[in-house]
């Protein structure tokens, strides 16, 4: 079963993000969205609200599957028998960022392979951080989040 981790912390979710994993569906038996949760970085979304609004953008996707973690990447994907990671790039920079992070892995663990794909052009420039930037400012954020995604 060829299984894939996208990991990331989603806070919130963007269309980027959303167009990611579809456009992925075909290539993987199952993809995890991972959550990774670092006790040293402050979330303006709640754990809990964040797998609940990646639960509600994917709920017709039998493929998929939410859930959270501690720790390195690749020993997630060691628990959850998964043998890629999947990253989205938007612009160069993303490439030299993933690029690294990829040969660490890779030497950490040889037999989990790293993924990217490519952004469509249209969301190369939406950022979890711009989002919440424009939340933060009551900016109407409704063409760079799922549709299905709902402030409090």
């Amino acid at each position: 079963m060829k299984i894939a981790i996208f990991p990331g912390s989603f806070d919130p979710i963007t269309v980027g993000h959303e167009s990611i994993i579809r456009r992925a569906l075909p290539l993987f038996d199952k993809i995890v969205i991972a959550i990774g949760v670092n006790s040293s970085k402050q979330y303006m979304f709640s754990l809990e609200d964040r797998i609940g609004g990646l639960i509600k953008c994917f709920e017709n996707e039998p493929k998929i599957e939410i859930d959270h973690y501690t720790g390195l990447t690749v020993d997630y994907c060691r628990k959850k028998n998964a043998s890629f990671i999947l990253r989205g790039l938007r612009v160069a920079a993303d490439f030299e960022f993933e690029r690294n992070i990829a040969l660490m892995n890779q030497a950490m663990h040889p037999d989990i392979e790293s993924i990217f794909l490519i952004s469509e052009p249209k969301y190369s420039a939406i950022t979890s951080s711009v989002v919440r930037d424009i939340i933060r400012n009551n900016g109407d954020i409704k063409q760079f989040v799922p549709s299905s995604f709902k402030l409090k």
